[in-house]
């Protein structure tokens, strides 16, 4: 019995230990999070940001990760000058890809900006001039990036991209984030 309670004792502090962790994890510091507004903030001024590149990033402690895909070399390099300049980054790691210069990769990028951006039940996200849906296409294969209403429009989206011809894949990555 004392082994028992020795052991569910020593499980509980483990779970514990774990959940703090994963607390801890979820939760930025306020340091983090301003950090993120500004980031977020940043690359959206970047003047050459279009629907067909995705910048995502990660914030932790003083070092910013940048993540995705680009159709413009210089880009990638304004994405990491601007956040280097954040007061408060010290690091900035750069893995965002620079997408090979392509007139079929384009003429796709144009086909699916007409079907997606076009089609009357996904119109609403046209508004604006940064586009919630991105479209990323490298050799014919193609990735939807960003976020929607709800899941009808995802399928929509990806149904409605599968419709372009050149188009070797889809692979759907949009978020659905009620509004």
């Amino acid at each position: 019995m004392n082994r028992n309670l020795k052991v569910t004792t020593l499980l509980s502090l483990v779970f514990a230990s774990a959940l703090l962790a994963i607390g801890q994890a979820q939760a930025p510091s306020p340091a983090e999070s301003r950090i993120q507004r500004e980031v977020r903030h940043e690359l959206l001024m970047l003047p050459y940001f279009g629907v067909f590149d995705n910048i995502e990033y990660s914030v932790q402690g003083d070092t910013v990760t940048l993540l995705g895909a680009v159709t413009r070399p210089v880009l990638k390099s304004d994405a990491e000058n601007v956040v280097k300049h954040i007061e408060g980054v010290s690091h900035v790691v750069n893995k965002i890809d620079v997408l090979p210069p392509s007139p079929s990769d384009d003429q796709i990028r144009r086909a699916l900006f007409r079907v997606i951006y076009g089609d009357p039940g996904l119109e609403k996200y046209a508004l604006g001039v940064q586009k919630p849906i991105r479209i990323i296409v490298n050799m014919g294969h193609v990735s939807l990036e960003g976020v929607v209403d709800s899941e009808g429009d995802k399928n929509l989206a990806g149904i409605r991209a599968k419709t372009v011809p050149g188009t070797f894949e889809v692979t759907n990555n949009l978020r659905v984030v009620p509004s």
